[in-house]
């Protein structure tokens, strides 16, 4: 079995725990349903980021809240790059699978599509 990596994005209007759980919580609801080979027992590990306007709460306690109870969860800060997308949390999911890498679907929701044109590029 390989380890592959599934990658997603969101954004969130305020700095307040519930916006940034409740936009956690729909971006890997939506991983999942773009994803329904994976199961949280076939996940390694979760890579959570924050830019640094996010300090509120701890992205993965949606993941959590989701039941990924027996999942490695890390959440870091991103790095404050000038003109970067504000308000914005990003997943690094490490998965156990078989599914090809481009079977794999990434997803990025609200403001966060601008991270990824070129997944976007060809959808009215």
């Amino acid at each position: 079995m390989n380890v592959r990596g599934l990658r997603g994005a969101t954004t969130v209007e305020h700095d307040l725990p519930e916006e940034i759980l409740g936009a956690t919580r729909e971006l890997l609801e939506h991983i999942q349903r773009s994803n329904p080979e994976m199961h949280s027992e076939d996940i390694v590990s979760v890579l959570f980021t924050l830019t640094p306007d996010l300090v509120s709460a701890y992205p993965a306690m949606a993941a959590r809240q989701l039941g990924w109870t027996q999942v490695p969860l890390m959440c870091a800060q991103e790095i404050p790059v000038i003109d970067a997308l504000p308000r914005c949390i990003r997943v690094l999911i490490h998965w156990n699978t078989d599914t090809p890498q481009a079977q794999i679907y990434p997803v990025y929701l609200r403001q966060a599509v601008r991270l990824r044109p070129d997944l976007f590029a060809n959808k009215s």
